[in-house]
């Protein structure tokens, strides 16, 4: 049984958790397909009851297969890309179920027809949504990053906290499979050993030499909270978090404009030239408190071919080396780290890890939720994992400006935030 509450308050917990989802753009076909994975493996205490979007076209487009405004295409054919998912409907899973569009956000949640929210809005619209959806009481799980700036972050845990909803950030790459396998492999009991060192880049992978990441130019603009950096840095460094065991203790990094124009690509041409004034390229060196260290980079820019280091993130623990699926331990060769943990993992942490036989990261990040929703207590994927998360990504921007290395506590707490002021003041964050 599903529940929200407020503390002091009353509460009948209802039979069917009731979800609105504000934002129907292309990703909300990955979370659509999650949750058609959630009712498959018998998961039945949901269902999505309201849309919202500006565009109400957009959020009837994904109602009734066969019915309605056609999907926009996905954007990408890149394997595991959320962004090249699509043709999902709710009428696949749940075709009873009535859905209620609506194109502003406050009058869905006041509505009376949903009990939690889904925000996968741009940045800066999640504190805003937040604030909204906690004055009414509602569970949220919002879309990484968790805000558009720190000052918006802080605002959205402290209310969370004082009205006593469930609140989650949506960081899916922990729930991916091979990364689950890896935070075995590193953790006391794991194969590896403690983490010593990380690195972990890719140059020309996403959106190279110079289109228009996932077709929105906000993503570009400084002011929104736009840059490489804060887009893919939350994921980078939650990973790192979770695989590490540890939190990130400091940053110090460097960041470019490396393509300050960039285009949207139509039938083969350049078309639509956009000024960038945000990041496209970083590198950074971090530290943990338990002592291991390591770097990262990563770039929508690079001509020519793209580089990835290794089968993807490399790992180095005290007693071996994992990149991808593959593990090397010392006086050993390589295996397949997916076969080991499968072979030698903890029953009981093998099915923490893959609930009812979950493998969709996107999936198993949803029922992450849901099932705090329904203990009333906070999911592992919290707004405070989402707001340290942030903490790490403004710390490289904040580095940068900065010219030195900076301590995630000072980002953290708001002592340092002068990257984060032009976006402050547009958003009334001061």
């Amino acid at each position: 049984m599903l529940f929200t509450w407020l503390p002091g308050h009353s509460f009948y917990p209802p039979t069917m958790i009731r979800i609105g989802i504000v934002g129907c753009g292309r990703i909300l076909a990955a979370h659509l397909e999650g949750y058609r994975l959630l009712r498959e493996a018998g998961v039945n205490e949901f269902e999505i009851t309201a849309l919202c979007s500006r565009n109400a076209d957009d959020a009837r487009s994904y109602v009734t297969r066969g019915k309605g405004p056609a999907q926009r295409k996905p954007v990408s054919t890149l394997p595991g890309d959320p962004l090249a998912v699509g043709d999902q409907y709710l009428s696949d899973f749940q075709p009873e179920t009535a859905v209620e569009i609506f194109t502003d956000y406050r009058e869905m949640i006041s509505s009376g027809q949903i009990d939690a929210v889904n925000d996968f809005t741009i940045h800066s619209l999640h504190h805003q949504i937040a604030e909204v959806a906690f004055a009414h009481g509602k569970s949220l799980l919002s879309q990484k990053p968790l805000a558009v700036s720190m000052e918006g972050a802080r605002r959205m845990c402290a209310r969370a906290e004082a009205t006593g909803v469930t609140f989650g950030v949506f960081e899916n790459l922990r729930f991916v499979p091979g990364v689950r396998h890896q935070h075995w492999a590193f953790s006391e009991t794991g194969p590896a050993g403690r983490l010593q060192m990380a690195v972990m880049g890719n140059i020309g992978t996403w959106w190279a030499p110079d289109l228009i990441v996932a077709e929105t130019p906000w993503r570009h603009v400084l002011s929104e909270g736009g840059g490489m950096a804060l887009d893919l840095g939350p994921h980078f460094f939650d990973m790192i978090r979770y695989i590490g065991g540890s939190e990130v203790t400091s940053v110090s990094a460097r960041t470019q404009i490396v393509e300050p124009t960039r285009y949207l690509l139509r039938n083969g041409a350049k078309v639509e030239p956009f000024s960038c004034d945000a990041d496209d390229t970083f590198y950074a060196h971090f530290e943990l408190a338990s002592g291991a260290a390591g770097t990262m980079f990563g770039s929508w820019g690079g001509h020519g071919t793209n580089t990835v280091i290794g089968e993807g993130p490399v790992f180095y623990g005290e007693h071996g080396r994992v990149t991808g699926d593959t593990i090397h331990l010392d006086g050993k060769g390589a295996q397949s780290l997916s076969a080991l943990y499968r072979d030698e993992a903890p029953a009981a942490l093998q099915e923490k890890h893959f609930p009812l036989g979950l493998t969709n990261d996107f999936a198993l990040a949803q029922l992450d939720w849901l099932r705090a929703i329904e203990g009333g207590t906070q999911p592992e994927c919290s707004g405070a994992e989402g707001l340290r998360d942030l903490a790490c990504a403004y710390a490289v921007v904040e580095s940068n400006l900065a010219g030195r290395s900076v301590t995630i506590e000072e980002v953290e707490s708001g002592s340092l935030r002068s990257y984060q002021k032009p976006i402050d003041e547009k958003f009334g964050l001061y």
